[in-house]
């Protein structure tokens, strides 16, 4: 068993889809579909199930799932310790948002790249609320997240930066703003006839849900959105008010286009970080990366 093979494994185990593995892995379909043949004849059970439609894990699949990222990672450490030159080399993937690409990375990556020109970043990037359980379930090192209000006992986090979550409004007059500055001051808007645009999923989502139920408030959701940066676009336009960090809010280049709305109680402040499985820290790659982060910010939180 090569660990080529693993790492095609792990690729499909964590896209599902032959087509994007082959692309990811710079082979063709027909080699990546005859690697899993040839491991699943030599395990002697079936690890996915197929069909016309999807790709699944069987039990065995999931089980040898874990076996195989753990086996890569303790061989990428062995590579490292055996290495004569004393250099860190290899390949760290990190998950994050857009607004986190440019913002809370962009100095961490800066000196990561002067420290440890050696090592590759594979960057993954999406809805930040998803970085926590793609965290858990293996499928990067590293994932810039908010930090969870339960995390799990498996995994670490590096606390960097805070910021306020905010209520958004539009900036240009419309019905929206007029409607939502009716209770500035210290009063409450008419929630039932504000449109609220929200997160779908995710901590912020969960804050939100909590600091409404707390006021036995029953809003007009006018939206459910993936993306803090889609939320921020969307009450640009004056469709509803929104909730986002203000990091969002000031690097999303929309930030002339909406104002923050002031309220006697308003949403808690966020903790902004890298969160990582102990296990996974154990890589020396993964480790560097995480002190680099540390050093950056220092870590004050």
């Amino acid at each position: 068993m090569e660990t080529r093979t693993l790492t095609v494994f792990v690729s499909l185990a964590e896209t599902l889809n032959f087509s994007r593995s082959a692309e990811n892995l710079h082979m063709s379909v027909s080699a990546v579909s005859r690697s899993i043949a040839r491991l699943e004849e030599e395990l002697g059970q079936p690890l996915f199930q197929r069909d016309r439609r999807n790709v699944t894990l069987t039990r065995a699949g999931r089980e040898f799932r874990e076996f195989a990222r753990q086996t890569l990672a303790e061989w990428q450490q062995l590579k490292q310790q055996l290495g004569n030159t004393g250099e860190l080399a290899g390949e760290v993937s990190l998950y994050c948002s857009v607004t986190a690409t440019h913002t809370l990375l962009a100095p961490i990556l800066a000196q990561f790249r002067a420290t440890h020109p050696g090592v590759d970043i594979m960057m993954h990037t999406g809805d930040q609320a998803d970085g926590i359980t793609r965290i858990l379930r293996g499928q990067d090192d590293l994932a810039a997240s908010i930090r969870p209000l339960q995390a799990s006992r498996r995994m670490d986090f590096l606390p960097l930066v805070a910021s306020p979550l905010q209520f958004c409004l539009p900036a240009a007059d419309c019905l929206v703003r007029e409607r939502a500055l009716a209770g500035e001051g210290g009063g409450e808007p008419d929630w039932s006839s504000l449109p609220l645009i929200v997160p779908e999923r995710g901590i912020t989502k969960e804050l939100l849900d909590e600091w409404l139920r707390r006021r036995n408030i029953r809003p007009r959701i006018y939206a459910q959105v993936a993306g803090h940066e889609a939320i921020v676009a969307m009450v640009s336009l004056g469709l509803g008010v929104g909730i986002a960090p203000q990091l969002v809010i000031e690097s999303s280049g929309l930030g002339e286009g909406v104002e923050t709305l002031q309220l006697e109680q308003g949403l808690p402040a966020l903790t902004i970080g890298l969160a990582a499985l102990r296990a996974r820290l154990a890589n020396p790659l993964v480790r560097a990366l995480w002190d680099v982060a540390g050093q950056t910010y220092d870590a004050a939180l």
